[in-house]
């Protein structure tokens, strides 16, 4: 696995392409997951898994199995009503962190939560997209969870 030092020219080329795609087409070109698990790593000092590890995709300084989700919301756009990728209880994991970011790709908020309150988030009954698709909401993965980037000023 290359070091983050290694991808991030790279990813700073494919970000400003993203970028100049959106405001070309008004399209996302489908690369805020692996700016957002970058961006964990390097914020977070997480070490990243391999490429299609099923259920994690980094691990903690503590071993622990982060699953990473990102976002990148115009600044313009409220959180309400924004969900989260799918988590899948099936796999092995610890951890989420979610990685907000602006239109640009820079990140300004991200949050952990622990496995047991998502669960028991997941399968409360009554929203078919948080149960089957397991697409919790931003605002309510906030609340469960703590901010963990940047630090309170």
């Amino acid at each position: 696995m290359p070091t983050l030092k290694e991808i991030a020219p790279t990813l700073e080329a494919a970000k400003q392409a993203a970028i100049d795609y959106y405001r070309l087409t008004g399209k996302p070109l489908g690369i805020t997951g692996e700016i957002g698990e970058y961006l964990a790593a390097r914020h977070l000092g997480l070490e990243l898994a391999d490429a299609r590890t099923p259920g994690f995709d980094a691990y903690g300084p503590d071993r622990r199995l982060v699953q990473i989700k990102s976002r990148a919301i115009p600044t313009e756009k409220k959180l309400t009503g924004q969900r989260l990728g799918s988590i899948r209880l099936e796999h092995e994991w610890d951890t989420v962190v979610l990685v907000l970011m602006n239109e640009q790709f820079e990140p300004y908020a991200m949050y952990e939560a622990d496995r047991g309150p998502i669960e028991e988030a997941l399968s409360k009954p009554g929203s078919k997209a948080r149960n089957k698709r397991g697409a919790l909401a931003i605002t309510k993965f906030i609340s469960i969870g703590r901010k963990v980037w940047p630090a309170d000023e």
